[in-house]
């Protein structure tokens, strides 16, 4: 790989090959991929990127970490809309707001980036059995992505993990293991048998990779506005994996000259648990908290990944808000209403969040804002009806059915 210098630890600073089965430091810190941005400007151009035919996130594959000769996976990963929508921008009282709805990716989620990144290097390290552990997306992507490119998956969840995405592994034929206890508990167990069996572990938090698929949301936004950047990215956070990512790939661009400045990160925690953005305020170690929120995709109370996100929002100068499960609903409802989008309660947090944050003066009303969709709302079908209210149920009685029209206050 050309375009790749080392792997280095953020904690301890030592560098490592960059080897396909690369997991964390023998310091026990997180690895972070590093780039030779002189050799990948010699390909990656504004005129390169306006003539490419290919529509998928591996339209960017000169920053990413693949041998040139790997095949690369066939579900298309990437390439998802971008709505301009003003009625939102007007009703979060800022200048400008823009979705991107990553949970139009092939399993509906943002992850699928990660998982495909994740599948290439099982590949290229000749790995029998990929696993991970997984609040549902990232497990779902892994399913998804796995059974695409022929390659058996274990996924560990816990078992509050809604139907909607254990029925998705079901069907995606993983080995689903469903963990009576937290993500944390879940997370463990993973670990000791991917440790066990020899699998290739798609944890976020030991698989340096992972990062560099999601980025490439980055990318696309970047491409999308014309390389012209937004004042502030909205993000969801959890095990902080996405947020980094977000991050990275901004600052991959800059570091190229392709964009002349990265833009702030709005970091949205649920408000029933928020322990990255307690760490930050605090300026103190991590600590655990409970997972208190209907949002089970950011429903973390150990992150993985934190020391990365942390980084990513200080860098940034980003700004950081908790959202509850009532302001999560309420946002599902707005822009199912105002965009005709559909996001599941994580996926739309980042949403809640910009309104909060503009309503509260944490950003500004002349400001303009990308958020992120990071899955799609059939994920969670019961928070779904739980935002938006039962249908009008009833006889087949035209009588009855004016009657209810009109209680509605339903045009007729």
């Amino acid at each position: 790989m050309k375009n790749v210098l080392c792997a280095r630890c953020i904690r301890c600073g030592k560098t490592y090959e960059p080897t396909p089965g690369l997991t964390t430091c023998a310091c026990g810190g997180i690895l972070d991929i590093e780039y030779d941005y002189d050799f990948i400007k010699q390909s990656a151009t504004k005129a390169f990127f306006a003539s490419c035919q290919e529509r998928t996130m591996w339209r960017y594959r000169a920053f990413l970490p693949i041998e040139p000769q790997t095949p690369l996976p066939p579900l298309r990963v990437g390439a998802t809309p971008l709505y301009d929508v003003p009625r939102l921008a007007k009703a979060a009282g800022i200048a400008r707001l823009w979705l991107k709805d990553d949970g139009l990716n092939p399993t509906a989620s943002l992850k699928d980036r990660a998982s495909a990144l994740a599948v290439v290097k099982a590949r290229e390290a000749g790995a029998h059995t990929v696993a991970c552990s997984s609040t549902g997306n990232a497990a779902s992507s892994l399913a998804g992505n796995a059974a695409a490119a022929g390659l058996p998956a274990v996924i560990f969840v816990p078992s509050r993990a809604p139907q909607g995405k254990v029925a998705q592994l079901l069907i995606f034929g993983a080995t689903v293991i469903s963990v009576e206890g937290s993500y944390e508990d879940t997370f463990r167990l993973s670990a000791q048998a991917i440790e066990e069996y020899g699998w290739y572990n798609r944890n976020a938090a030991v698989n340096p990779y992972l990062m560099e698929g999601k980025k490439t949301v980055a990318f696309e936004i970047a491409e999308a506005l014309g390389w012209e950047m937004p004042d502030y990215v909205a993000v969801s956070v959890g095990d902080g994996c996405t947020i980094a990512g977000v991050y990275k790939g901004f600052y991959d661009l800059h570091a190229a000259g392709l964009i002349e400045r990265i833009p702030r990160l709005l970091s949205v925690q649920a408000a029933g648990c928020w322990p990255i953005h307690r760490a930050l305020r605090e300026n103190a170690p991590l600590r655990p908290m409970e997972e208190n929120t209907l949002a089970d995709s950011i429903a973390v109370g150990v992150p993985r990944n934190p020391d990365k996100a942390m980084n990513a929002i200080r860098a940034s100068h980003g700004v950081t808000v908790e959202v509850t499960d009532e302001e999560i609903l309420a946002a599902m409802r707005l822009m199912g209403r105002t965009c005709g989008v559909f996001g599941e309660p994580a996926g739309v947090a980042g949403t809640a969040g910009v309104l909060k944050a503009a309503a509260q003066g944490l950003i500004e009303s002349g400001a303009s804002v990308v958020s992120i969709v990071t899955g799609n709302g059939l994920k969670d079908t019961a928070n779904g009806i739980r935002a938006a209210g039962e249908p009008i149920r009833m006889p087949p009685d035209m009588r009855r059915l004016r009657q209810a029209l009109q209680e509605r206050g339903v045009a007729q």
